[in-house]
């Protein structure tokens, strides 16, 4: 074997093997910088429900009720009932959505088809 053609065949596997290091090095720095990027998505979620939360909780009924007057006693309905507005071809209809369809199992364990949010006093 000649030494030029040695010297090639060198140079060739060292080129591939940069290559190889090189790639590998990339892929580890993008796994970190994905890392880094969902850590941060994470916090934001975070913040961000904790504001929804104070947003809801400042807006609830019973909130606006004590601000808006001290003398009167504010008081929620006992009875709720859950509407939906559905468009149609005459424009948007209230849909009551109360009397929905029950399956065996929602008769049997009481089991509602939808959750009902009820507000918190202070």
């Amino acid at each position: 074997m000649k030494l030029s053609k040695f010297m090639s065949v060198v140079g060739f596997i060292t080129c591939f093997s940069l290559l190889y290091v090189y790639q590998q090095s990339e892929i580890f720095r993008m796994a970190y910088v994905g890392q880094k990027n969902h850590v941060e998505f994470q916090e934001l979620l975070d913040k961000n429900s904790q504001l929804r939360y104070n947003i809801g909780r400042s807006a609830s009924l019973v909130q606006i009720g004590s601000k808006i007057s001290d003398s009167t006693e504010f008081q929620m309905p006992d009875s709720y009932k859950l509407v939906r507005l559905a468009p149609s071809r005459e424009g948007y209809s209230l849909r009551d959505e109360s009397s929905g369809r029950q399956t065996l199992l929602s008769k049997i364990f009481g089991i509602k088809s939808q959750a009902e949010a009820r507000t918190l006093s202070p």
